[in-house]
């Protein structure tokens, strides 16, 4: 199943970010890079960075869900996650060859976005969210 963050009283900030970006309202600091993006699933990577890929994700104003890519979950809950994210990251360093072919093909099937993640480092996740605002920044100006 896909995990989601605890909510902790010490996490307002990060929370009322998720909180806003669920409901399409901002409530993001005017500092913050915001994304179209609300939420996405991030299958595989390390279970020590998941805390911190979430801290990352609440910084450009989404939602970060994490599956395993097997490990412990079932690589056939990704097919009940996908429908309700906006797209999908996979660090292909570290993800079974199973689960990545069920990303692949459930994102063709419900048409969301694939995005392939060079490694699971937090740096790796960072550029990709930062690509995607330019990019997205670059379609609002023209």
């Amino acid at each position: 199943m896909a995990k989601k963050q605890k909510r902790k009283g010490g996490n307002a900030g990060a929370e009322g970010a998720r909180e806003g970006a669920r409901d399409g309202i901002s409530r993001a600091p005017q500092d913050q890079a915001v994304l179209d993006v609300r939420s996405f699933l991030y299958v595989g990577g390390r279970d020590c960075q998941v805390a911190h890929l979430r801290q990352i994700a609440s910084k450009h104003g989404a939602e970060l869900i994490h599956h395993d890519g097997g490990l412990r979950e079932a690589v056939s809950r990704i097919d009940t996650v996908l429908p309700s994210v906006d797209c999908v990251f996979c660090p292909i360093d570290c993800i079974s060859h199973d689960a990545c072919l069920r990303v692949k093909t459930g994102c063709k099937k419900f048409g969301k976005t694939f995005i392939p993640l060079r490694n699971g480092s937090k740096s790796s996740l960072e550029r990709a969210l930062q690509t995607m605002k330019e990019r997205n920044d670059e379609r609002r100006t023209s």
